[in-house]
């Protein structure tokens, strides 16, 4: 009670001295150019976009460590990173979290340079990335779906509420430059309920190197021998068409202020931003929705047996209650520490992470938590972990 009260009284300090402040200079930045391959008047992103940071209740305060642990890496989790990291600091006050979400690609890079305590990635390392950081690990934290979404009217020029049915392989072809018209006849003979109109279909897409990109193009490769073999997966591709955005914020902002446009974003993203949740057939042949229960869905469709690399793509899912873009995500540290305080207080933080206090926080933020099964595996690999090679103590 001390603590909440604490927070509202520094809360309302900060509110006074922001409304005592100038207001800010409004600022512009330049449109992102159109694809050649796509004749379409490009809109600036200047709208609000509501980050699922931004829209969770945000910490007013947060004790000070005196361990100071680094790390770097996906977005897609960093809504949930942030709690757990804020809520950490009352189990354990001696650690402090500093976490830079700059994307799969750049926590994977300063990992590997041991710039960082972690890195953060959705994506799966290549044995080129293993080949390159010796002795690092893989430890899958939670999992969760990608949404597609859309900002268009209809035929009737009202805004469309009405979730669109993407059949199998439409994604594909849509981020191919193969269809490139929302009244296209695959589109329109799935969705007879909804009017879709006379226009073209403006792709975005993410710029930085993206775990979220890992797992959509990891999906695009599964059902399409097209895409697997012109474009490929990984966290940064050469797209056939589309415009870029960078993180969640610029994919999303992107595709609001442009009618037409169609983007794929983490679902707690979406949901905050009130958007469409629209249906994607699965393997099974059925239309499903983005959800805890259809992620979880796909978890169980591929089993809990994670390997030695504890990583696994559930991707393209086989169940009919499977929706087929969804993924985990990853802590990468290294099983031989150098810095023992912090070894040990980072494999600490990772089991409390993984208890009941952390998967609270992974439903309330619309993440799955890992089944218990896998849980199993990877405590057993932190019970590996070292320090200079010798065993590290974790505290139990």
């Amino acid at each position: 009670m001390l603590r909440k009260n604490f927070q509202i009284i520094l809360l309302f300090l900060m509110v006074a001295s922001l409304l005592a402040a100038c207001a800010p200079a409004a600022s512009t930045s330049p449109a992102p150019a159109a694809a050649e391959t796509q004749s379409v008047v490009i809109v600036q992103p200047t709208a609000t976009v509501v980050s699922a940071t931004e829209a969770a209740p945000q910490p007013t305060s947060v004790p000070t460590g005196s361990i100071q642990i680094t790390g770097a890496g996906a977005t897609f989790p960093f809504p949930l990173y942030s709690k757990w990291f804020y809520d950490y600091a009352f189990v354990d006050p001696s650690v402090k979290f500093n976490y830079q979400s700059i994307g799969s690609g750049g926590g994977i890079k300063q990992i590997t340079a041991k710039t960082v305590d972690f890195g953060a990635s959705d994506a799966i390392l290549t044995d080129e990335q293993y080949a390159a950081a010796p002795g690092i690990q893989m430890i899958p934290t939670v999992a969760g779906a990608v949404s597609i979404v859309v900002n268009l009217k209809g035929a009737d020029d009202k805004p469309l509420t009405t979730p669109i049915k993407f059949p199998y392989t439409v994604l594909a072809d849509i981020y191919l430059g193969k269809i490139t018209k929302w009244n296209d006849p695959v589109l329109t003979d799935a969705n007879p309920d909804v009017q879709l109109p006379d226009k073209d279909i403006i792709v975005v897409h993410r710029s930085d190197g993206s775990g979220t990109t890992f797992i959509f193009t990891d999906y695009l490769s599964k059902i399409s021998p097209e895409w697997k073999e012109k474009v490929g997966n990984a966290t940064s591709v050469k797209w056939p068409v589309g415009l870029g955005g960078k993180g969640n914020e610029g994919v999303y902002g992107t595709v609001a202020q442009n009618e037409g446009a169609i983007g794929y974003v983490e679902l707690a993203y979406a949901i905050q931003n009130k958007a469409v949740l629209n249906l994607l057939q699965n393997k099974a042949g059925e239309f499903v929705e983005p959800s805890i229960e259809s992620t979880q869905s796909a978890m169980a469709d591929f089993g809990t047996e994670m390997g030695d690399k504890l990583a696994l793509s559930i991707v393209d899912a086989p169940g009919k209650t499977s929706y087929p873009i969804a993924g985990y995500t990853y802590l990468l540290i290294y099983m031989d520490q150098q810095d023992c305080v912090k070894g040990q207080k980072l494999v600490e933080f990772i089991k409390w992470a993984l208890g009941p206090d952390g998967d609270a926080s992974a439903k309330e933020l619309l993440y799955v938590s890992l089944p218990d099964a896998v849980k199993q595996q990877v405590m057993a690999k932190l019970a590996q972990v070292t320090c200079q090679g010798k065993p590290l103590s974790s505290g139990q």
